[in-house]
């Protein structure tokens, strides 16, 4: 049996399985009463432990994704909204929640945060097909309110997932709900600009969201600084000039 085989058996076991296994963490239950013991290497792999394995690809981590029903998101969205971009992108952006363009479309960033955020990435010399650009949710919080902890905890194995399978030289976290998942910091966003922080063993960037600098446009000068550093280290790590 292939790698290949093994990462789409262990796939469809967690499809099929998917809605026991919340069933049972949300009941605190990790075993099944009157079931044998069985040795941990043994025992299928739960959804999450496959999640963070890194065995994965962006097709089979959207596979497993399935419909979402995991949180309380799922009756208001229209649609998943789970990432695009270069599936090995040097560059992967992370924002925060879909809003309702995104929703409308199943794709981040394509209303008017979404064109500036397209016009950052073109202004450091690359193209927006170049990177990879998800959202720490990949539902739409009613109303694009902010996304709550336990969505976020619901979310998280995914973005991991995404993140691993890219494997990514920089990220860049766009605004303060990215960078608290990531850098699980409540530190103000403000106070963690202008440096690079390790997101295991990958520079990580932290920068205003899009959505934040259409409101502010004075902080749009910040940002540029933001990205040229982004740009340099783009620049350093990967070996080709941009344009």
């Amino acid at each position: 049996m292939t790698a290949d085989d093994v990462r789409r058996e262990a796939a469809e076991i967690v499809k099929q399985t998917r809605d026991f296994l919340e069933a049972q963490q949300q009941l605190g239950v990790d075993f099944v009463p009157g079931a044998p013991e069985v040795a941990k290497q043994d025992r299928p792999q739960s959804e999450r432990e496959l999640l963070l394995s890194g065995t994965l690809n962006l097709g089979e981590i959207r596979q497993v994704l399935g419909e979402c029903t995991r949180c309380k998101l799922h009756p208001h969205r229209t649609q998943i909204v789970f990432g695009v971009g270069h599936s090995q992108a040097d560059l992967v952006f992370v924002g925060e929640a879909p809003g309702a363009d995104e929703d409308a479309k199943g794709e981040p960033f394509v209303g008017r945060a979404g064109q500036l955020l397209t016009r950052m990435i073109e202004a450091m010399g690359l193209r927006r097909e170049e990177v990879y650009i998800c959202n720490v949710l990949k539902s739409r919080p009613p109303s694009n309110r902010t996304p709550e902890s336990d969505e976020i905890a619901s979310c998280e194995p995914f973005l991991i997932a995404q993140l691993k399978a890219i494997k990514p030289k920089l990220i860049c976290a766009l605004g303060g709900i990215a960078v608290s998942a990531l850098l699980k910091t409540k530190t103000p966003l403000s106070k963690l600009r202008g440096r690079f922080h390790d997101y295991q063993g990958i520079p990580l960037l932290v920068t205003y969201h899009p959505a934040y600098l259409l409101r502010n446009p004075n902080e749009k000068k910040s940002a540029w600084q933001d990205l040229q550093l982004l740009q340099k280290e783009y620049i350093r790590l990967t070996g080709r000039p941009l344009r």
